[in-house]
């Protein structure tokens, strides 16, 4: 405030005072001249203090780093004349003059250069340099800085070392149709260090189809200035230019990767050249969307070097044995299968006896078994292993060798399939984009969908083209699909867009970072499956001047009928719902009158969400996802009908999601992040027999499945195995790698945090209750909690932060010292099993106890961690100078360590299959008795009204000291076991159980899974229409197949599925329902309803039930609670056929209402 308020008073004075200068040193002598510039410097500080206090005090949003493009007077030479100068500043607002005219003002006085660290030497933009824009916010920072808070997701797939080389590639995307936009948007998620956009056209009422950014406001204007303030705010640390006048070749040279996604091949062919020759290479990418086809090439260089193929840890085996032979034979431990293959190369540590294998040299394997493996080396002569080792995948760089395109066209190689039922497609679709690029050259337009005349034309060119091919051309060019190509080229459709966004959008971060395969090099795609069953005639695809016209020049307006009349039900407002309602508002489902779309989820934006579900912005943090998303979804097309509720969708909100809202639905959309979820609504589908569109990412890879009425198997037909867990005596005492010390420290967290303080609250809030129920439990586990309840309150009871100090210092000691000593007095490292085998051998690691040193600042940051967490569950005040090493050290080591002394009868659990390392005891009746008595002495010393403040683990909130306890405890445990530590952040990853997950594998998903929509809403396809797809966008691979069929089960005349639900209406008894069943030849000897049963034949008493209602059985037996809304309940019957084989049919339906 004091600098706004010299600020002001500077201002108000400066026109006195300089009428006075001039008044008194009118002759502008020296000193005269001297004292009117000082002062003129004086006023501009003053007007720097004032804004620059106001800019402070507007609320600043993620920081970023801009650019401002500076004229350079010399246009001559197009090299070198106006080379972009860049500096930091505060805040940029973009002016639009007119086509292609925009300024940048600078709403900060001072600005401080910086240099341009891209990797490529500065050139110019050409001469129309006052047609690049920049759009930015507020504030400034260091680019290398990485947001853990917002791209930990993305994090646990690239690292931090590909994130920085993200950080400083400047990426151009080309022409801002509806595919340009998705890839944009991906790179801008991704946080790269600039996005330039580029397109000379205007936005046409056509492009609404599949952009999300225009509106029919922007109808006319220029596509990139239409674009570029939306997608600024989709992360405000990545810098978005624009270029509106034609592109020159030597305008590429300020960027690490260009994409282009409408350009002519004669064009393409130049802009590659000089990609492809430039020093260092600039990545190349073309690619297009053509109705339901698309394409996409790669050229990384001469020689792009790939720094990591896959993304996958490298993985690891605990060796058991090796020879000494040649070729040697190396024997793993069965605690996990190996992961190798053959010719992959390895590198040993740890290992005893044999050391000469400790040199870090990768070697090479061949002979890959589940357990073992054979090392291409002669180890007779080397030392004899004793025991321990480790050996590691070393993974290598591999180098790519591109092909220019004007040579790959003719030389495509090896084509990337997608589908294997298509494997002839690829090659016919390389010469269909070829001849649409000669259609466009020699007519000017795209072909007319529904005109013969123009797909005639096509299939012509593509036959010239064909012949011209020699030996290597194809035998069938397959006129019926270039008609379809021909009638949807002009076309960009939004779930192609998606999918090809996505499929791209990683190509370019593969190019910035050499993390993970390109693709090498062509890759197309089809999805004609997609069109409608039924023949369309031309007049279907007359433009209807509709936002929805591209779709209709594909489909008919017939389909883009059913597509707006649908009810849809979108389960998910996170990653994928918001991919999902992007597609579908795009697409026009249930944006007619008599369409609805209904949205739900219960969660609220967090930060860490923004880094991929781009509907939601910083300001949105704490709201309601399922609102926030449906009101962007309606922003994108206001005709949308859509419903956003915050409801779980589950057993307990079935008087929301009741029969009729089911029953009323056309088709339900997952976008679930867990398998719980999935099951349910999986089964609420198969119940009420509606279409499922199921899909899910993990890191680059995704995979979707359409579950389709009586076509195809459930989601829950087929399941993953369970993930392994280790066993309990591992985790607690025997831990061979950091995954075992993270869920231990995960595990003690929660207990010293969560649930005692929780047990403590139990306890006091209602003390007679709580000891009543742990006397009628009278376990090892009621005493093991009494135990810990009273060692909170008495022992460990903390009134000042010096208690909480001690008592973070006695944990240290605990954990690292006291119950290692004992553990290794339990058992020596000479140790032997019953059986006389060495007790420490693999995979267990023999431990050694901690020595505490106030010097270690990691010692020093478990205690501040632990002690800050135990004084807010007592609601301690925490001083200032706990983070200060200094002071904190000298009240550490202020804490008196009670020697330890081991005891003999401590017995420690080994078996692998124990549930609990709590030992159950005959005297645990009595032990519990002594407990609860103690307990109620120290109650005494507690105010009545006293409560423990239990801490729930938080991993996304880097200032609450959560990780840093968890990373100080697994990080210790490690140190005691030799095992390697982690970073804070890897830490968050493999104890906060994040899914990896980056904005290309989930918008790629819900593209696929839009394309299978336009199958479910048209209905008549068949089951060799639809497509489940796996993908691996680090490979890349894509497979697609048909969805595996229902099962099908006979009895005489009749069939069914798992789809199939019997339905006996009028309020049926039981007699009647036994009656019905006889008619079909199906003997009835059991009837449930949930897990009651309410009649078997073996039991006489229940034959006096056969003249009730089902229905009044089910309430009277059952105990079932039929709420209004329900007119049905659901039995499961057991049947025998005549000659009394079991029958297994389908779910039984009485209604009663």
């Amino acid at each position: 405030m004091l600098k706004l308020g010299l600020g002001l008073g500077i201002i108000a004075f400066a026109p006195i005072v300089l009428g006075l200068l001039f008044q008194i040193y009118g002759r502008y002598d020296a000193i005269g001249v001297m004292l009117i510039i000082a002062f003129v410097v004086l006023v501009m500080m003053g007007f720097c203090g004032f804004f620059s206090c106001l800019l402070h005090m507007l609320p600043r949003k993620r920081a970023c780093e801009g650019a401002v493009v500076e004229e350079d007077s010399d246009t001559n030479n197009r090299a070198d004349a106006s080379t972009i100068k860049k500096h930091r500043i505060g805040c940029c607002v973009v002016e639009t003059a007119g086509p292609g005219e925009s300024t940048v003002k600078n709403s900060t006085h001072n600005v401080s250069s910086s240099s341009n660290n891209n990797n490529h030497s500065s050139s110019s933009l050409g001469e129309e340099e006052q047609e690049h824009t920049v759009v930015m916010a507020l504030g400034d920072a260091n680019p290398s800085d990485i947001d853990e808070d917002l791209h930990s997701r993305q994090l646990a797939v690239y690292g931090r070392e590909t994130m920085r080389r993200l950080f400083a590639s400047n990426v151009l995307v080309s022409g801002m149709q509806g595919l340009g936009v998705e890839i944009a948007k991906n790179l801008v998620l991704a946080g790269v260090k600039s996005v330039t956009l580029h397109d000379e056209g205007v936005v046409e009422l056509w492009d609404l189809s599949s952009n999300f950014l225009f509106s029919e406001n922007d109808v006319g204007k220029n596509r990139t200035l239409a674009s570029v303030q939306k997608l600024q705010e989709l992360n405000n640390a990545v810098v978005v230019h624009t270029l509106t006048t034609e592109l020159k070749k030597e305008q590429l040279s300020d960027f690490q990767a260009v994409v282009f996604t409408d350009v002519s091949l004669e064009k393409a062919i130049e802009f590659n050249e000089y990609c492809h020759n430039h020093q260092p290479p600039i990545a190349f990418i073309k690619t297009e969307v053509r109705g339901l086809f698309g394409s996409a090439f790669c050229d990384f260089g001469p020689e792009f070097t790939v720094f990591d193929v896959d993304g996958e840890e490298p993985h690891v085996g605990i060796i058991a044995s090796i020879s000494n032979d040649n070729p040697a034979l190396v024997s793993c431990v069965d605690d996990e299968r190996l992961e190798f293959q053959d010719g992959d190369l390895v590198v040993f540590s740890e290992v005893r006896g044999m050391t000469e294998l400790n040199d870090g040299k990768p070697r090479k394997i061949k002979n890959a078994r589940p357990y073992s493996f054979t090392l291409e080396e002669d180890t007779t002569n080397f030392g004899t292993y004793e025991k321990g080792g480790i050996v590691t995948q070393a993974k290598q760089p591999k180098v790519l060798n591109f092909k220019p395109l004007k040579v790959a066209l003719n030389e495509p190689g090896d084509f990337l399939l997608s589908d294997f039922s298509k494997f002839d497609r690829p090659p016919l679709l390389h010469l269909a984009f070829q001849a649409l690029d000669k259609y466009l050259t020699e007519l000017g337009r795209f072909p007319i969908a529904g005109l013969e005349e123009d797909a005639r034309k096509l299939i012509s060119l593509a036959e010239s083209i064909n012949e011209s091919l020699g030996d290597g051309r194809l035998e069938d060019i397959n006129p019926k699909l270039l008609r379809h190509f021909a009638f949807g080229a002009k076309a960009v459709l939004n779930p192609m867009a998606a999918m090809f966004g996505g499929i791209v959008g990683q190509e370019v971060v593969k190019a910035c970072s050499g993390k993970f395969h390109p693709l090498f090099q062509f890759f197309y795609f089809d999805s004609m499956e997609s069109l409608p069953t039924e023949p369309l005639d031309s007049r279907d695809f007359r433009p209807l001047n509709s936002r929805y016209d591209a779709q209709i020049s594909v489909f008919g307006s017939r389909l883009q009928k059913k597509l707006e009349d649908a009810k849809a039900f979108i389960v998910g407002s996170g990653a994928l719902g918001c991919e999902f309602l992007k597609n579908v508002a795009l697409m026009g489902v249930s944006c007619g009158s008599q369409g609805k779309l209904t949205v739900t989820d219960d969660d609220v934006i967090e930060k860490s969400n923004l880094s991929r579900q781009f509907l939601f912005r910083d300001w949105n943090i704490g709201q309601a996802k399922s609102t926030v998303a449906a009101s962007a979804a309606a922003s994108i097309n206001p005709h949308l009908n859509i419903e956003a509720l915050q409801n779980r969708v589950g057993p307990e909100t079935e008087n929301v999601f009741d029969d009729a809202f089911w029953e009323n639905l056309n088709v339900v959309i997952n976008a679930l992040d867990n398998v719980n979820a999935r099951l349910y609504v999986d089964q609420r589908c198969l119940y009420f027999q509606k279409p499922l569109l199921e899909s899910g990412t993990l890191g680059a890879k995704c995979n979707t499945q359409m579950v389709i009425p009586h076509l195809t198997e459930n989601y829950g037909a087929s399941r993953d195995p369970p993930e392994k867990q280790a066993p309990m005596c591992t985790v607690h005492s025997f831990p061979h790698n950091i995954d075992h010390c993270l869920t231990w420290a995960r595990s003690e967290f929660e207990g010293l945090l969560e649930k005692t303080p929780a047990e403590v609250n139990a306890y006091l809030s209602n003390p007679s209750e709580y000891t009543a129920a742990m006397q009628n439990a009278g376990d090892a586990q009621a005493r093991d909690n009494l135990e810990r309840v009273l060692e909170c309150l008495d022992k460990e009871k903390c009134e000042t932060f010096q208690d909480c100090i001690v008592w973070a210092r006695l944990k240290f000691e605990d954990y690292f010292g006291n119950r290692v000593k004992q553990l290794i007095y339990t058992f020596p490292e000479d140790a032997s099993t019953s059986t006389g085998a060495p007790f420490w051998s693999a995979p267990k690691r023999f431990p050694h106890p901690l020595q505490f040193s106030s010097n270690d600042p990691g010692y020093l940051h478990f205690v501040m961690a632990a002690s800050i967490l135990r004084a807010e569950t007592f609601g301690i005040p925490i001083p200032d100078w706990v983070r200060n090493p200094k002071k904190l050290a000298e009240a550490v080591d202020r804490v008196i360590i009670p020697e330890f002394q081991p005891k003999k009868d401590v017995k420690i659990v080994t078996d692998e299959k124990a549930t609990s390392v709590t030992a159950a005891s005959v005297d645990d009746s009595l032990i519990i008795n002594d407990l609860i008595n103690k307990l109620e002495h120290c109650r005494k010393n507690f105010p009545p009204g006293f409560r423990m403040k239990p801490i729930q683990f938080e991993k996304d909130d880097d200032t609450n000291f959560h990780m840093d306890l968890i990373a100080g405890l697994a990080n210790m445990r490690a140190r005691n076991y030799s095992i390697p530590e982690v970073d804070k952040l890897k830490a968050k990853f493999i104890a906060g159980r994040i899914i990896p997950a980056i904005a290309t594998s989930t918008a790629m998903a819900t593209g696929l899974v839009c394309l299978e929509l336009y199958k479910v809403l048209d209905g008549g396809h068949k089951l060799d229409d639809y497509r489940n797809t796996f993908a691996n966008l680090a490979l890349p691979l894509f497979s697609m197949a048909e969805p595996v069929p229902s099962k099908v089960m006979k009895h005489r005349d009749m069939s069914w599925t798992v789809w199939d639900r019997w339905i006996l209406k009028d309020n049926p008894t039981l007699r009647e329902l036994i009656d019905w069943l006889k008619e079909k030849g199906l003997h009835a000897y059991s009837i449930s309803c949930g897990s009651c049963l309410l009649y078997n034949s073996m039991f006489p008493r229940h034959r006096e039930r056969m003249d009730k209602k089902m229905v009044d059985l089910a309430r009277e037996v059952a105990k079932v609670d039929l709420p209004p809304y329900r007119r049905h309940l659901d039995v499961v019957v057991a049947c025998e056929d005549d000659d009394d084989n079991d029958i297994d049919i389908p779910q039984i339906s009485i209604y009663f209402r």
